[in-house]
Formats: C-alpha cells, structure tokens, sequence
C-alpha cells in the first residue's frame, strides 16, 4: 500500500463522513523533507477564512509534525498569530509545548532532525480529549503506533508565517 493510500485508508475508516470532493482535496505535508511518514502531516480544511479555520488531520503511526510556531503576522505584526484546539478523534497523539520538560516522553524524535525538536512539555491525548495551543507557543505533535485522526479547530490559518525550528523546513 502506497503512503496516500494509507492517509486515505485512515480517512475512510475513521467513521467521519466525508464527501468524495474532500478526500480529492487531502494535502498531504511532507515539509520538503521528502520523508512524509516520518514527518509529514495529512489534512482536509473545511474552511479557512479571515475568522476561523477548521481542519481533520491523519497521522500515520508514529508520524511527526515537526516543531513550529504560530508568530504575529501582517505588515506591523498587527494580527494575534494562530490559536488552535486539537482534539482527538481517534488514536492517540504525544503534543509538545513549551513547558517543564517531561522525563522520558513518549514520543520518537525524528533522528534525522531531532536537534530541531526543543520543547519536550508532553501532553498525551486520548481520543475525544482536546488541548488549546496560543498563538506564538512553540510545539510539535506526534501519533502513537495506532495513529491518530485529531481534528483542529482554530483562528486564521496562514501556513507562509508559521515558523518552524528547522531551517529544511518549506511549507
């Protein structure tokens, strides 16, 4: 099975609903790092405008989204950056957010890039537990070995300002 027709296996089999349009439409990340199942991330946006966003994403077992943050934007950085609310749909996903370091986490840093991953404050989410993200807080996220379908719920999404700790990084 190829990797999109994993990401599209777990978007089928996850009991969402979703119309055949949307699963056309998966953008499937892979940061320009050319290792998607290592660290990528799958996302179907149902809406993204200047007051909201709301996104479903897959994350195959053990894939990584890498560490970033979401920074002040517009010309005087006179927009708040990007506050999300993920909750877990199904699976179980190891967050990352600035903090208190925890001891041993959970998580797999991606070898190749594991210099780039900073803030190990671990938050572990359930399916149907939720944790919000304020603007300008850097994290990362990672599925456990089932992975994970987490839903996202947040203020503008503008992907062009997120910045990420490893320079590689092309979004």
């Amino acid at each position: 099975m190829t990797y999109k027709e994993k990401v599209l296996d777990f978007y089928k089999n996850s009991e969402i609903v979703f119309s055949q349009a949307e699963l056309d439409k998966i953008e499937y990340a892979d940061f320009g790092l050319g290792r998607p199942e290592i660290e990528g991330l799958n996302l179907i946006v149902y809406v993204n405008n200047e007051r909201y966003c709301a996104k479903e994403m897959v994350l195959v077992p053990n894939q990584t989204c890498p560490e970033h943050r979401h920074p002040r934007r517009g010309n005087k950085g006179e927009i708040e950056g990007k506050m999300e609310t993920f909750r877990v749909r199904k699976g179980k996903v190891y967050l990352y957010v600035e903090g208190l370091e925890t001891p041993n986490i959970r998580a797999k840093i991606p070898a190749d890039s594991a210099e780039f991953y900073t803030v190990l404050h671990e938050i572990v989410l359930e399916a149907g537990e939720q944790y919000t993200i304020l603007p300008n807080t850097k994290h990362w996220f990672q599925a456990a070995d089932e992975g994970a379908i987490v839903s996202e719920f947040s203020s503008p999404s503008d992907d062009a300002t997120d910045i990420f700790t490893d320079p590689n990084i092309k979004r």
